[in-house]
């Protein structure tokens, strides 16, 4: 058992694990959200793969999705792909993520819309950082340039 797909956890691990009551967890498998556990009565054991299950299920209700969406996110062939948005209409509520570059510069983005996973919003803040870095490196560096060129003329 090294690596974390090996782990084994009772019901109990992943209720304590993820913050969730063991009720809804077993209604998640009822519902076919989660995974069946592997082996049967006292001998079932949870995996890394159930507990990522519900650790997404949470995320995902956490932004305001319903059972209904989420089954459909997870009913998706292409593992880690969401499926095309639902077209937006007269009352939408979306969930969007502010990404604070610097004071006074933020991102405001909707990942499942610009098709974007986690890690690649992550990585595209990131680059978006480095470069706001370096504008502002050029930036200070053609305002010393400047007021040497003034002192000069001074």
């Amino acid at each position: 058992m090294e690596n974390g797909q090996d782990t084994r956890h009772t019901l109990e691990d992943l209720a304590r694990l993820t913050e969730m009551p063991v009720r809804t967890i077993r209604y998640y498998i009822q519902e076919g959200l989660v995974a069946r556990p592997f082996g049967e009565k006292r001998a079932a054991y949870y995996t890394a793969r159930h507990l990522e299950q519900i650790l997404t299920i949470r995320k995902w209700q956490a932004a305001g999705l319903s059972l209904e969406r989420i089954r459909e996110l997870l009913s998706e062939p292409e593992e880690g792909l969401l499926p095309p948005p639902r077209p937006r209409g007269p009352g939408t509520v979306e969930v969007w993520s502010h990404v604070v570059i610097a004071d006074g510069l933020e991102i405001t983005l909707e990942p499942g819309r610009a098709g974007l996973s986690a890690a690649q919003v992550r990585a595209f803040a990131r680059g978006v950082m480095a470069l706001y870095g370096q504008v502002r490196a050029t930036d200070d560096e053609q305002d010393g340039k400047q007021d040497d060129k003034e002192n000069k003329n001074a």
